[in-house]
């Protein structure tokens, strides 16, 4: 079972993952982390920003990656990871990879990220998001548990949440490269962020019902390490929140044993 944290806000959300980044790379300072995108783990950057820590042998892959946008589009992944994520953090931009950035052919491009990943480590900690659709990278409903990096088609309710960012919703790309699920798991740390009451479905889906590529963040049942971490808005649906109150509470202390 993951462990589930429910917290006041997505603020203090962010400080306790901010807090996990930060005692891996006090132990590894070239962890490798994965990146996640979007407004979720903005709290969590900034949190890790203000503790002014030495992050430049920090290793970076992210999530996923628009397909069709031009170089250098403000929107592009590349683009807010260097803006949101790498600058903040002092990240070493040669050291931050997005799907698809290393040339070559699209159709080869899931794979050479693959390897990159591999070739790397393996990534320590990945930061999670999770869309209303139930999905987590671009993995949309129907994506096999298994699934490696490669281009998807995105749903159109993604579309139309991604649309914020874009002019118009014809201005939001209807592809992406995303890392799969298959990829997700082999992350030794996953942290699954979700605020507001709009993902509380998708959080209950995810967390309390059955491992199902109908929801494709389901798949952290999968995982034997798991943090999930959610504000009382995002954890309206969950049956078993009271518990998950009560074990975060009663945590145990290993120090003392």
């Amino acid at each position: 079972m993951a462990e589930v944290v429910i917290l006041p806000s997505a603020a203090e959300a962010g400080e306790l993952a901010a807090r996990a980044i930060a005692a891996l790379v006090a132990t590894t300072p070239d962890a490798v982390l994965g990146l996640a995108t979007g407004s979720t783990p903005l709290t969590t950057w900034r949190a890790l920003a203000a503790q002014a820590l030495d992050l430049s042998r920090v290793r970076g892959f992210a999530l996923d990656e628009y397909v069709g946008l031009p170089e250098g589009h403000p929107e592009s992944y590349r683009a807010v990871i260097a803006r949101e994520v790498a600058e903040p953090l002092g990240l070493t931009p040669a050291l931050v990879r997005v799907p698809g950035d290393g040339g070559g052919a699209l159709s080869g491009a899931g794979a050479r990220y693959e390897n990159d990943i591999i070739a790397a480590g393996g990534v320590d900690l990945q930061i999670l998001g999770i869309g209303r659709t139930g999905h987590i990278g671009f993995n949309e409903p129907g994506s096999s548990l298994a699934s490696l990096t490669r281009v998807k088609t995105l749903a159109e309710q993604t579309r139309i949440d991604n649309s914020r960012f874009f002019p118009s919703i014809d201005d939001v790309p209807t592809h992406c490269i995303t890392q799969g699920l298959g990829t997700i798991l082999r992350a030794r740390h996953l942290v699954l962020l979700a605020f507001g009451s709009g993902k509380a479905a998708a959080v209950a889906s995810a967390l309390e019902g059955p491992v199902s590529a109908s929801t494709p963040g389901s798949v952290v049942q999968l995982h034997p390490k798991v943090t999930v971490i959610v504000d009382e808005a995002a954890a309206a649906d969950l049956e078993h929140a009271d518990y998950y109150r009560h074990a975060w509470a009663n945590r145990f202390d290993w120090e003392r044993f």
